[in-house]
């Protein structure tokens, strides 16, 4: 098999799957190093895929989606309520992101995609492995989240505001990630 047969399987594996794959699944399946993988995903997203790298494996992001980024706070408590509501209204929690003022934007990506994922998500986290990113900035952090329409994205951002999870850009935030006034 070719380099560019390899990179076609590679990108009709993750495509059609409904989870992420992971890279040594990807190895495994097509009888290459896990090494060889990570290089044809770099020639894969050189050529315009948009592959999503998470802690669970790699995705390929559906092209007739859209985002848009929130800044949010709350506590811990409410995390897993504020995950369910965007994963329920349709949408998907592709990361979390800080703006801290010393260290700039710490990023780690997330592809919350149902309920499952929240679960998934916040058991790791309650097992003592690590803590919540938003709690290096006081609670104040971001999510890009996707959806197949902006107005699925509208109906996550009136419900986070309505829940009083969106939060106030201040002014030594470099960007307003939103596309429309909120208050």
């Amino acid at each position: 098999m070719s380099g560019e047969e390899r990179r076609n399987c590679i990108l009709d594996i993750i495509a059609k799957s409904d989870v992420p794959v992971s890279g040594t699944e990807l190895a495994g399946r097509l009888k290459v190093s896990r090494q060889l993988i990570v290089q044809d995903i770099a020639l894969l997203r050189a050529n315009g895929h948009e592959i999503i790298s998470t802690h669970k494996g790699y995705i390929v992001m559906n092209k007739k989606s859209v985002s848009r980024v929130f800044k949010v706070i709350h506590s811990d408590e409410e995390a897993e309520e504020e995950m369910n509501l965007v994963v329920d209204l349709g949408g998907i929690m592709e990361d979390v992101f800080v703006y801290h003022k010393v260290y700039g934007v710490l990023k780690a990506d997330m592809n919350i995609r149902s309920r499952m994922d929240v679960r998934i998500y916040l058991q790791e986290i309650a097992s003592g492995k690590s803590t919540l990113l938003k709690n290096v900035t006081s609670g104040y952090h971001y999510h890009t989240v996707s959806a197949e329409s902006e107005k699925v994205l509208d109906y996550i951002q009136e419900e986070l505001r309505r829940k009083g999870f969106l939060a106030k850009l201040q002014d030594y935030e470099p960007v307003d990630f939103w596309n429309k006034v909120n208050e």
